[in-house]
């Protein structure tokens, strides 16, 4: 897997939000995690909602994001919270 758009969950424009964040693999949203990059991306777009978080997470487990399982999407509502 090379490009970003080949993980599950993102699109052309998180795609673009993850470069802008100085991410620019894989590996590397895999490496930061979804809480660290999600916190980057809040940093440029205010607007980026849970769905971006669960989305990013997703994307690092390698699955649709609806199928996080729910202790997961407790965490990261919890952090999305603080």
């Amino acid at each position: 897997m090379s490009e970003l758009t080949d993980m599950q969950n993102i699109g052309k424009e998180l795609e673009k939000q993850l470069k802008q964040v100085g991410v620019e693999t894989c590996e590397e949203l895999i490496q930061l995690g979804s809480k660290e990059v999600f916190y980057r991306i809040r940093l440029i777009d205010q607007s980026a909602c849970i769905n971006r978080l669960y989305a990013l997470e997703g994307a690092i487990q390698g699955v649709n994001w609806n199928y996080l399982a729910q202790a997961i999407k407790d965490d990261l509502k919890a952090f999305y919270l603080s």
